[in-house]
C-alpha cells in the first residue's frame, strides 16, 4: 500500500478529534448560560472569535507547513487543543471563555480545519487530488456524526465538563500518533506522490519566510477577481454552515420545544449525508466544471435555509429530517471545488496558500453569523430573520462563482515570430 493512504487516515482522524471539539460550541451554548448567567451574545462572541481567527491563521499555517512540515504543525497543535480544553475545566470568566476558546482552540482548530486537507492531498497525491479532498473534508462531518448524541446525552445527564474531558483524552491519545506516523512528504519514505511518474522538485516558496510567503500570496490574489470571486462567494458558505447551523441549530431546536439530544442527533444525521456529499463532491470535482458544482450547492444550500424556519415552526420532525438529508448533502461539498478552482488559477503550491486567504473570508462569515445569530435571537427572540437572510446570500452566491473564469493557458513565443 502506498504511504500516503498511511497520512490521509492518520490526517483523517486528527482532523475527526478536531472537528469534534469545534462541533462542542453547539452543545454547550446552552449549560454555560445556565451555570454562568452570561448572556447568549458573548458567548457567541467567543466561538465568533474562534471563528475567525482559526480562519485567518490558515494562510501563515499553509505557509509554516510548506516551511517547518505537516508533522511538526500537527502535533503542537493537537498539544495546544488538549491544553485549551484542560484550563477550559477551570474558566469562572466570561473573558476567560473569550481567551480560552476564542484564541487558544481557534489557532488549534485552525491547524486541522483549514488548509491540512489540502495540503495532504497536494503533497502525495498526484492522481485522486479531488477524491483525497472529498475525504478528508468529510472527517469534519464525521465528527459531529460521532460524537454529538454521545456529547450531548453527556452534557444532558452530568455535565459539559465530562463531555469535554472526552476529547481531552482522545487529544492526548492522537499527539504520539500523529508525532510516530504522520509523514510530511513522499521522499520522508522514499516514494513518489501516489500516481507520480517522475519527481517534482521543490520550489522556492519552501526556502521563504512564512510570514512573507503568506503575505506574497495574499497581493497575487488582490489584483485577481477569481480570488474576489471565490472569497465573497466563501465568505456566504462559512455564514450559512458552520457559523449558522454548527453554532445555533441546537439552541434554535430548542427554543421550538426540541430537546436537545434530539436536536444533536438531527445535526448528527446531517453529518451522514455530509460525509457522502463531501466525498461525493471531491469525485465531482475531479471530472466536471467545478464552477458549475459550486452553482448547485449553494443553490440549493440556499432553498433548504429558507424552509428551516417553517419546519421549527411546525415543530416537524419529518420536514426537519428532510432539511437534514438535503442540506447535509451539500455543507462541506463547496470545498473540493474552491481548492481545486483555487489550485487551477494559482498554481499547485501557491494555490493552497491562496486558498488559506479565501478560507479566511469563509471564517470571517462564520463568525458573523454565530455573534449576530446570537445578537438577533436577544432582539427579536427568534432565529427566522437569521435562516431567511442566510438562504437568500446562498442563492446570491450562485452568480459569484460562475463569474469565475479558469486562467488562460500561456503559449509562449518563439523567438522570429515576435512582430
Amino acid at each position: 500500500m502506498h504511504y500516503g493512504w498511511v497520512v490521509v487516515w492518520i490526517t483523517f482522524i486528527a482532523v475527526l478529534v478536531a472537528a469534534g471539539v469545534r462541533s462542542i460550541t453547539g452543545v454547550i451554548m446552552v449549560p454555560l448560560e445556565q451555570e454562568f448567567e452570561w448572556s447568549r451574545s458573548t458567548i457567541s462572541f467567543a466561538f465568533a472569535i474562534n471563528l475567525v481567527l482559526y480562519g485567518f491563521s490558515g494562510p501563515f499555517i499553509a505557509a509554516g507547513m510548506i516551511r517547518f512540515g505537516i508533522r511538526k504543525m500537527m502535533t503542537y497543535a493537537m498539544g495546544l487543543l488538549v491544553f485549551g480544553m484542560v484550563v477550559s475545566l477551570f474558566m469562572t470568566k466570561i473573558w476567560q471563555l473569550h481567551i480560552i476558546w476564542g484564541i487558544i482552540i481557534g489557532v488549534g482548530c485552525g491547524v486541522f480545519l483549514t488548509v491540512l486537507s489540502a495540503q495532504v492531498a497536494n503533497n502525495w497525491f498526484e492522481k485522486r487530488r479531488g477524491f483525497v479532498l472529498g475525504l478528508l473534508m468529510a472527517s469534519t462531518a464525521a465528527g459531529q456524526v460521532i460524537f454529538l448524541p454521545l456529547l450531548s446525552y453527556l452534557t444532558e445527564t452530568y455535565t459539559w465538563r465530562i463531555g469535554m474531558s472526552v476529547f481531552i483524552v482522545l487529544g492526548i491519545v492522537m499527539v504520539p500518533l500523529i508525532f510516530i506516523l504522520m509523514k510530511d512528504k513522499p521522499a520522508d519514505k522514499g516514494v513518489l506522490p501516489f500516481g507520480a511518474l517522475q519527481k517534482v522538485e521543490n520550489s522556492s516558496v519552501n526556502r521563504k519566510n512564512p510570514i512573507a510567503s503568506s503575505f506574497e500570496a495574499l497581493w497575487l490574489g488582490l489584483r485577481s477577481l477569481p480570488f474576489w470571486l471565490l472569497s465573497i462567494s466563501f465568505f456566504i458558505c462559512g455564514l450559512s454552515t458552520v457559523g449558522l447551523i454548527s453554532t445555533h441549530f441546537i439552541p434554535a431546536s430548542a427554543h421550538h420545544g426540541i430537546p436537545e439530544v434530539h436536536a444533536a442527533s438531527l445535526l448528527a444525521f446531517m453529518g451522514v449525508f455530509n460525509i457522502i456529499g463531501t466525498m461525493f463532491s471531491g469525485w465531482l470535482s475531479d471530472r466536471f466544471d467545478n464552477r458549475w458544482l459550486l452553482f448547485w450547492y449553494y443553490g440549493l444550500r440556499g432553498l433548504s435555509l429558507l424552509i428551516l424556519p417553517y419546519a421549527l415552526e411546525m415543530n416537524s420532525y419529518v420536514m426537519l429530517i428532510g432539511f437534514a438529508v438535503f442540506y447535509g448533502l451539500d455543507w462541506i461539498a463547496t470545498v473540493p471545488p474552491t481548492i481545486r478552482l483555487a489550485s487551477d488559477y494559482f498554481g499547485k503550491e501557491r494555490g493552497v496558500i491562496i486558498y488559506g486567504w479565501v478560507f479566511a473570508a469563509h471564517q470571517v462569515g462564520a463568525g458573523v453569523a454565530a455573534f449576530l445569530g446570537g445578537y438577533f435571537y436577544e432582539v427579536y427572540h427568534s432565529y427566522t430573520l437569521t435562516f431567511i437572510t442566510a438562504g437568500v446570500l446562498c442563492i446570491v452566491a450562485t452568480l459569484f462563482v460562475l463569474s469565475v473564469k479558469k486562467k488562460p493557458d500561456v503559449i509562449p513565443v518563439k523567438e522570429g515570430n515576435v512582430g
